[in-house]
This record gives structure tokens, C-alpha cells and sequence, in this order.
């Protein structure tokens, strides 16, 4: 199914008419002024490389924002706090010890203001939505929503990042009109503190690839995110051509994409997309993955884990996607998740500081590339 991709974000959008700005003639002015924003969880592959180690070379890299990962708060919290007080006798803080959270989150939110960055986000909140009624999944899902907000009070952060859930439909169904029952509760439970959701429709997800229903919120938009996109409807990392392979010639896979991102750029509203998530992906070696299952993840998400590189350094077309979404006359972030393992996946030593600064360079090449006729 081709668009099925668009159409997830259109209809997640609830109802709109589109402006006479969201075309693709829009112009390609002001992109060099975009707020640039790189996720915490995608910098460093080491207990060595600490959360204030990535701030600082984000920050220096002339970052003006992060997206905060969960998995970071956490060990930051356990390297640099006791817990005050151990919940049933734990000696380390977990996931679910708010109070402590609460506390490193306040601790991060005044280091990234020494350091002049903005926490744009936490992330990623996922596998929420679809539990049935009375089950231990759904209480456990809307008990992390609450600590989840907590947390976010305590950083000063109002953008929460809900992925698309991965959950087999065994466990949760295939009821759309649930899932989206679920993400308006959780919507509203966030304008209740003046918070946003930000929903990723992640590329291996369960129901996002054929979602036809509205959330229709206010505070409910878009985290777009070139991988994610590209690598559904264009990209296949089982396959020997590394594109998508389902009946379809190569040159229709591409018209079919083409086509998916002018209705994008046509009919997104921009004040709907709440930012951009940028990365490429390598074509895997030394040859396709598996269709099956890989160590618990299903293959595009285990290509999602460790095989995206900076954009231009992968085969996905990146540009196109930017282009789109810039042509809907959106400027708000861009934000840079890179997971780069190498094309092997086996992992590579880096220095944080130069990846930091060789994504600031990337996203000049990327920008020069989207204004090109």
C-alpha cells in the first residue's frame, strides 16, 4: 500500500482545509534560520560518554536544543544521585522511581541551561496505545504517562514524543478506533498542563501503516522523521534491491513516493508539525536482513537500532522528504538522531564533539540540497 504512510499522518491530523501556503511551490526561504535540535540518545556509545559530556558537544557543535532520552535521564540519575528513598529495597533508581527522576530532570534542565540549550522534548514514550480495559499493560502504560508528565514539569519541557505502538495485535487488537480513543485521553491529560503529544509513526509499528482514524486535538501534531518515512514507503532493508519490493517496479516504487511527498507538502498544515527528525540509512552488509525477527525486533526496527548515519552517507532520499516537509511552509525544528553502527551494524569508536559538529555541516549540505530546483 503505497501511501498508506501519508495517510496515517493525514488522518492523524483530523479535520482541516489546506491553506494556499501548503503547496509545493512554497518557497525555500528562511531554511537556513531553522532551529536545529539533536536527540541525547543518539550521541555517544559508552558508559564514558555521560549526559553532560553529549550537552557539552551538542552545545558546542552550535546546537540550540536537545531532545531528551528517557534511557539517559535514567542512568544520569544513577551515576550522580542516591536514591533518597529506595523503592522496595532497590538500591538503584528505576524506571519508574518519579521522585528521583524528578529530581536528575532538574538537574538537567539547569545544565542545559548553563550550557544555553533548550530540552525540546522527551522521548521516546512508546507501546501506549490499544491495551485492553482492565489489563496490567494498560494500568502500567497511563502510571508511566503520569510519571512521564511529572518529569517533564520538572525539566520545564511541554512536547512529549509517543511512538507509534510495535506491540504484536495479538495483545492489542486491531481496533483503531481505540488506539485513537487512547491518544485523546492522553492528549487531553496533557492540555491539562499545557503539554503537546508529538506522534511517530514509526516504520515497523503494528497499526500506523494502515491508522485511518482522527485523534483531532489541539495539542496533538506531528514528529516527522525522514528515516521513518523513507524507509516505509521507499526503503526495505530485506531486500537485495534495499527498496521496497512488493509487485511494484522500481520506477513505480519511486512515482508512488514522489507522489506521496507532494500530497504531503500539499496538505500537511506546518502549525501541525511539531518538528523533524533527521537521518539516513545504510544499505546493510554484507546483505539483506532477515525477514524474520532480529534479536526481539522486527527488521526494520533492528535497522532503525543501529544503521542510520547522517544524511548523504546512506542511500535513502532524505532530501525528498526534507523538501516536503519544508514545503508546507514549516520552520520549527529539525532535529538530528543519528544511530550509526556502521553499514555492518557491528558498532564504530567515535568522538562526540566531531560528530556533533559533522551534523551542523550536514545540515548546511542538507538545506543547500532542498532549495535546489
Amino acid at each position: 500500500m503505497p501511501d498508506a504512510r501519508f495517510e496515517a499522518f493525514r488522518l492523524s491530523l483530523g479535520n482541516f482545509t489546506p491553506t494556499a501556503t501548503s503547496t509545493t511551490t512554497t518557497t525555500m526561504e528562511n531554511l537556513d534560520k531553522i532551529p536545529l535540535s539533536y536527540a541525547t540518545v543518539s550521541i555517544g556509545y559508552n558508559d564514558s560518554h555521560t549526559l553532560p559530556k553529549k550537552l557539552d558537544a551538542i552545545a558546542a557543535a552550535g546546537f540550540q536544543a536537545i531532545e531528551l532520552g528517557f534511557p539517559d535521564l535514567l542512568t544520569f540519575a544513577n551515576q550522580h544521585l542516591r536514591p533518597s528513598k529506595p523503592q522496595d529495597g532497590q538500591d538503584e533508581i528505576t524506571a519508574y522511581d518519579y521522585d528521583n527522576l524528578c529530581t536528575a530532570a532538574r538537574h538537567v534542565k539547569s545544565m542545559c541551561e548553563a550550557r544555553s540549550l533548550k530540552i525540546l522534548m522527551l522521548q521516546p514514550f512508546s507501546n501506549f496505545e490499544g491495551w485492553p480495559e482492565g489489563s496490567e499493560e494498560r494500568a502500567d502504560a497511563w502510571k508511566r504517562a503520569e510519571g512521564w508528565m511529572h518529569i517533564m514539569e520538572a525539566a520545564g519541557i511541554d512536547l512529549l514524543q509517543v511512538g507509534s505502538s510495535d506491540t504484536p495485535a495479538e495483545k492489542i487488537g486491531t481496533d483503531r478506533g481505540r488506539f485513537v480513543k487512547d491518544l485523546q485521553e492522553l492528549a487531553d491529560m496533557l492540555a491539562d498542563k499545557g503539554m503537546k503529544v508529538a506522534y511517530e509513526n514509526w516504520c515497523w509499528s503494528t497499526h500506523a501503516p494502515t491508522w485511518e482514524d482522527k485523534v483531532d486535538r489541539e495539542n496533538f501534531g506531528l514528529c516527522l522523521d525522514t528515516f521513518q518515512s523513507a524507509g516505509y514507503e521507499w526503503g526495505d532493508p530485506t531486500t537485495d534491491s534495499g527498496m521496497v519490493e512488493d509487485g511494484r517496479s522500481k520506477e513505480q516504487v519511486e512515482k508512488d513516493w514522489q507522489a506521496s511527498c507532494s500530497r504531503l507538502a500539499k496538505t500537511v498544515p506546518k502549525e501541525k508539525i511539531y518538528l523533524l527528525q533527521i537521518s539516513d540509512a545504510y544499505r546493510t552488509k554484507p546483505g539483506p536482513l532477515s525477514k524474520n525477527d532480529i534479536d526481539g525486533l522486527r527488521p526494520r526496527g533492528f535497522w532503525s537500532h543501529a544503521y542510520r548515519p547522517l544524511p548523504f552517507e546512506g542511500y535513502l532520499p532524505v532530501v525528498d522528504f526534507a523538501k516536503a516537509v519544508s514545503g508546507t511552509g514549516f520552520r520549527g525544528w529539525w532535529s538530528y538522531e543519528i544511530f550509526d553502527a556502521g553499514a555492518d551494524g557491528k558498532g564504530k569508536e567515535y568522538e562526540m564533539e566531531k560528530v556533533a559538529k559533522e551534523a551542523m555541516d550536514c545540515q548546511k549540505k542538507l538545506v543547500e540540497a532542498c532549495v535546489k530546483v
